[in-house]
């Protein structure tokens, strides 16, 4: 979804810092759904913004196919999997990132962008920000706002049956569709929220690549209606089989077992956690840049 610059938040966090060339670290956008990445009322936007606030910053906003339109599709339509490839490849291709980056992701972006981190290590990702996102999962399709077609389709293709093979591969959304009452269909049929989150196979290398972020910041909307539940930005989720029980990031599986570093990442003082009073990616200008720009994107 768009970001609205609009309620601000509280933050905590650590200072990034520079490359050792004394050049500003570069930043890498993800936008969320239905946005693109140079729309110039939301990530056009922020990354002007950055370079604003950021003197002579390297600002990468990604797009994922070769045109806006399909930049915006592939929010809804596309094998999540490949969009990650893809962004891995851009990032590493481009010269100006070799030496690192920080990376900023906005509502489905950010659990893609922390798919990044756990995937394709080089060139390191050093401080990773996730607005809005969905870690957890969602259960409960996004709202369509306006007679927007693509989101409409999405949402019915869910409705056919999320965990199917067919749905699973191209809907995005789908790939992210976590049922707290059918936990093992989940881990087994999803073909990305469960992977990177170590809930089928466990693949050691995520939990490798994840530590070694300097700093993960998890912004969480108190009326969020977009996440579903709102707990899910900061890992936390339906207890499994009890839809009436949300569980706290530190009760979860997922922190318990250290699936993907999360408890080290928590203990050693590297996972922060940020809360919004406002919907879905609602925020004043001058909170980002006092509370995220400033703390971990300078």
């Amino acid at each position: 979804m768009f970001l609205i610059f609009a309620v601000g938040f509280l933050a905590i966090g650590a200072k990034a810092q520079g490359n050792v060339t004394g050049e500003p670290v570069p930043v890498v956008i993800w936008h969320g759904m239905g946005d693109c990445c140079c729309n110039p009322l939301s990530m056009g936007s922020v990354k002007n913004l950055i370079e604003e606030q950021v003197p002579n910053v390297y600002v990468h906003s990604l797009q994922l196919g070769g045109s806006i339109a399909k930049d915006i599709e592939h929010g809804f339509f596309s094998n999540t999997n490949e969009l990650v490839y893809m962004a891995c490849i851009k990032i590493q291709k481009d010269p100006k990132l070799a030496q690192g980056y920080n990376a900023i992701g906005f509502s489905q972006g950010g659990q893609f962008l922390r798919a990044v981190a756990e995937r394709c290590p080089n060139p390191p990702m050093k401080n990773l920000v996730s607005i809005g996102g969905q870690h957890q999962g969602v259960f409960g399709a996004p709202f369509c706002i306006g007679d927007n077609i693509l989101c409409n389709a999405m949402r019915k293709m869910i409705d056919l049956g999320a965990y199917t093979s067919f749905v699973q591969k191209r809907v995005v959304q789908a790939q992210y569709w976590h049922d707290p009452n059918a936990e093992e269909e989940y881990k087994k049929r999803s073909i990305f929220l469960a992977d990177i989150n170590n809930e089928n196979n466990n693949n050691p290398r995520y939990k490798k690549n994840l530590l070694k972020l300097k700093n993960l910041m998890l912004v969480k909307f108190n009326q969020d209606h977009m996440v579903v539940p709102k707990e899910s930005s900061w890992f936390g989720f339906y207890k499994p089989g009890d839809i009436d029980t949300v569980q706290n990031m530190n009760e979860t599986d997922l922190y318990l077992q250290d699936r993907i570093g999360l408890r080290k990442l928590n203990e050693s003082g590297r996972l922060h956690f940020l809360a919004v009073d406002g919907d879905h990616l609602q925020i004043k200008r001058q909170i980002l840049i006092d509370e995220v720009i400033k703390k971990f994107l300078m």
